[in-house]
């Protein structure tokens, strides 16, 4: 195993907090593996590229001789995470939990080391615990030291109702750290009041308090807030090839860096040189990001055929032959919204779901991307080809009005 002060070293690497370090050195030197928690709620059935940038430090411990565990939160699940929230999260049932847990279970293996992996679920000591065994953890807290954190102190401000029940996700969170004995819990920043609150908790059941490891959040495609399935920003890991080249690809360029560096892509300590000096175009750089990530959990070839898939598609202008077709129904005598016929030919759910698809750049109209949830189609071009993504295509078919006297 590797000397502690060069563990230090690597595990420090790309880290917002170590705390305390101190510990995490002395933790080291007993020689022993430590024990490394990382916590998922799964809130929904896919994980993400914001969930890579904690995996990839979790593989670092691993690889330094460590054990994660990777703790599926279905009975927290259940609560709902209120973390960075306005307003409290609906809570999942059970059946849903643990449907999107083994969606989970699948996938981490993607990227950690499964001979040195322990896959827990937090339902397997809160299921058992009694009525009592709840009033002594809540007694190890108090309302104004919850109020100090961040999100519940602005909902208590501007007078927005707080659940009692969101009050015990943290400390459960915390008691968790407890039952796994876990020696570092790693965590985005925003997790960082339920990762400290995680040493108070153990401390308080008489066991040595975990070190924290807080690492960068990742934004989201449209580059504004965190990457989240439910604001509908992510890229899955267990989306196919060509989804995850295609949402790549639609990212700024400024992004496009951030994730070069947070995601451990080769080539990201010159990218930013390269492109500024003109060794590198923004293009190619975004098309070997893609590759990359889509290689990293699809696999060589499958990358190789996403990438000649855009080509042909985005560079190339090469349509498929087999593109859907849509006919409207009955000749239209001024334009119609985009969302609206997104709606008709089944390229998304609803007109709310299109506009949030055309907002985040997803959607093009006869090869042109268009982020105006206004645009209107004019039936006077006979053929519009629409796509959704790199995956959704299809080509709507207007009628033309008779002309009179014909």
């Amino acid at each position: 195993m590797m000397k502690p002060a060069e563990q230090i070293q690597r595990i420090r690497a790309g880290t917002v907090d170590v705390l305390p370090e101190k510990e995490l050195i002395e933790k080291l030197d007993t020689g022993r593996p430590l024990r490394i928690k990382f916590g998922a709620d799964p809130s929904a059935p896919d994980l993400h590229l914001g969930h890579c940038v904690a995996l990839m430090k979790l593989r670092e411990f691993q690889d330094l001789g460590h054990t994660v565990i990777f703790l599926i939160g279905d009975f927290t699940g259940m609560i709902g995470d209120p973390t960075g929230r306005a307003d409290g999260r609906k809570p999942l049932e059970r059946e849903q939990v643990r449907a999107n847990a083994v969606s989970y279970e699948n996938q981490v293996f993607k990227l950690l080391d499964r001979s040195k992996t322990e896959v827990r679920f937090n339902s397997e000591w809160m299921d058992t615990m009694s009525a009592s065994d709840i009033v002594r953890l809540c007694a190890q807290w108090n309302v104004a030291r919850m109020l100090e954190r961040d999100d519940f102190s602005k909902r208590y401000a501007e007078q927005r109702s707080i659940g009692i029940h969101e009050f015990l996700y943290p400390l459960i969170q915390a008691y968790d750290s407890v039952a796994l004995r876990a020696d570092v819990e790693v965590g985005g920043t925003d997790q960082r009041f339920n990762l400290l609150l995680g040493r108070e908790i153990q401390k308080a059941y008489g066991l040595d308090p975990q070190v924290i490891v807080t690492l960068p959040l990742l934004e989201g495609i449209d580059g504004r807030q965190k990457m989240s399935k439910s604001l509908g920003n992510a890229i899955g890991i267990a989306e196919q090839p060509a989804e995850i080249f295609g949402k790549v690809m639609s990212i700024s360029d400024v992004l496009m860096v951030r994730y070069y560096e947070l995601l451990g892509v080769a080539g990201s300590a010159s990218l930013r040189s390269s492109i500024e000096n003109g060794a590198m175009h923004p293009m190619e750089a975004k098309k070997r990001l893609a590759c990359s990530l889509a290689e990293r959990f699809w696999g060589a070839e499958a990358a190789q055929e996403a990438l000649q898939q855009f080509e042909r598609r985005y560079q190339q202008r090469l349509v498929p032959k087999d593109v859907p077709r849509f006919v409207w129904p009955a000749p239209v005598s001024a334009s119609i919204s985009l969302p609206q016929v997104m709606k008709e030919c089944a390229l998304a759910k609803s007109t709310s779901e299109a506009r949030r698809l055309i907002s985040q750049g997803a959607v093009r109209v006869n090869g042109e991307r268009t982020t105006d949830v206004h645009h209107g189609l004019s039936s006077a071009s006979g053929e519009i080809l629409i796509e959704v993504g790199s995956r959704k295509i299809c080509r709507v078919i207007f009628p033309q009005p008779a002309r009179q006297g014909a």
